[in-house]
């Protein structure tokens, strides 16, 4: 019988020093994001967090969202840069779970690679704990699990969930929604974490590379496709302490859930949308209630850069464009129309860019057409997406650029 050398964890392609190490050089930025809720140290099996602030709600909800960042993960890979996309994953989970008022308690990220490199791995934490820290989450844990044979060994993914809370008096969404309300665009930073499969084909295509400088951008390609999504918690949660909550005649059925105000309010922060994957119209629509249309102008804002740049490299159409990416509009409030001057001028003055975006009718005479479909005036209506029954979103006009 031939003589083998004895097997191992490492010399099957896991080294748990490197694990080891990655944490102690990620351990004070994730400790950062740690207030007084905060049990425990980390490295522990579990996170903890004290729920005691949920005693003095009448109804506490709890809210949770998970999500990743996609192929923007290739960008920072081809850039050896990875202290951005943690600001991403905050972004796409945490901000989805703002929208309906919830505010965030805890997060947890995951981590997968073909080897573990500490200093890359506590790069990426680290920009997820900055993020944590800037939108008011506890970092409480996470794992990074190394996959030799599965994922090349500079190959990596990584993954993220929230939890927050909401009194069920104060849920935002659809119920809340009324004709008359007016929409609210606030600036993107960016493509944020969303339609970077086009993208990439884009650059494929055009052949450019990643360190060339571009005079629109005033900076390289690789450094703008990298721009972190704009995180929006903070603002939208300030928002809401501000404004209030208010209620649409449509919410009034609804009481009995959420115990929502009586129907004939008009002031307050109604509905919330992330805009995300599928676009405007797409993310829009899941937060109207069924005969409701928002009127999106086009016109009404400047289409950044980045956008244009993406749309005649790859000849994409303008419909295919404001199906995949945000075109410059992160977040959209839907708002009570006695107070949307004030909250315009309330997310400008906290350094983020808005505008009004349109506005919200009840609106039957869209009903039948087809999502999608391109009017003679180059308008179109986008209605059940994401398999939710609800508004529709008619976007007119024509975009213009920055």
């Amino acid at each position: 019988m031939s003589q083998t050398t004895p097997l191992d964890y490492a010399s099957s392609g896991v080294d748990t020093a490197a694990g080891d190490r990655a944490v102690e050089l990620m351990k004070t930025a994730v400790s950062r994001t740690h207030d007084s809720t905060v049990l425990g140290a980390t490295g522990g099996f579990a996170g903890m967090v004290d729920a005691s602030a949920l005693l003095g709600m009448e109804k506490p909800l709890l809210a949770t969202s998970t999500d990743g960042v996609g192929t923007k993960i290739a960008i920072a890979q081809a850039m050896d840069i990875h202290d951005t996309i943690g600001q991403d994953l905050v972004g796409m989970v945490v901000d989805d779970i703002v929208v309906i008022g919830a505010r965030p308690v805890l997060m947890t990220d995951y981590i997968a690679c073909g080897r573990v490199i500490p200093e890359r791995i506590a790069a990426i934490v680290t920009g997820i704990a900055r993020a944590c820290e800037a939108t008011g989450t506890p970092l409480i844990g996470g794992e990074t699990a190394e996959h030799p044979g599965v994922m090349d060994p500079d190959d990596y993914d990584i993954a993220g969930a929230a939890t927050g809370v909401v009194d069920a008096s104060k849920v935002l969404g659809p119920e809340r929604v009324r004709g008359g309300d007016v929409l609210i665009g606030m600036a993107s930073s960016g493509l944020h974490s969303n339609g970077y499969s086009l993208v990439r084909s884009v650059v494929s295509r055009v052949g450019q590379s990643l360190e060339a400088h571009i005079d629109e951008f005033g900076r390289t390609l690789g450094e703008e496709l990298l721009e972190p999504t704009r995180l929006y918690t903070k603002l939208c949660l300030d928002l809401i302490d501000r404004f209030g909550v208010g209620a649409g005649a449509e919410g009034a059925g609804q009481a009995d859930i959420t115990g929502r105000a009586e129907a004939g309010e008009t002031t307050g922060i109604h509905a919330l949308s992330h805009v995300t994957g599928g676009g405007l119209g797409a993310n829009l629509s899941r937060v109207l209630p069924v005969g409701a249309v928002a009127d999106v102008d086009r016109s009404s804002w400047a289409v950044p850069p980045v956008f244009d740049w993406v749309r005649r490299g790859g000849d994409v159409t303008w419909q295919g464009m404001e199906d995949s990416l945000n075109l410059g509009v992160g977040m959209v409030g839907v708002v009570g129309a006695d107070c949307a001057d004030a909250v315009v001028d309330a997310i400008r003055a906290a350094g983020t860019d808005a505008w009004i975006l349109g506005s919200v009718s009840m609106d039957q005479s869209v009903a039948g057409t087809p999502s999608g479909a391109v009017a003679s005036d180059g308008s179109r209506v986008i209605s059940g997406t994401k398999g939710v029954n609800a508004g529709a979103v008619r976007l007119h006009g024509n975009y213009r650029l920055a």
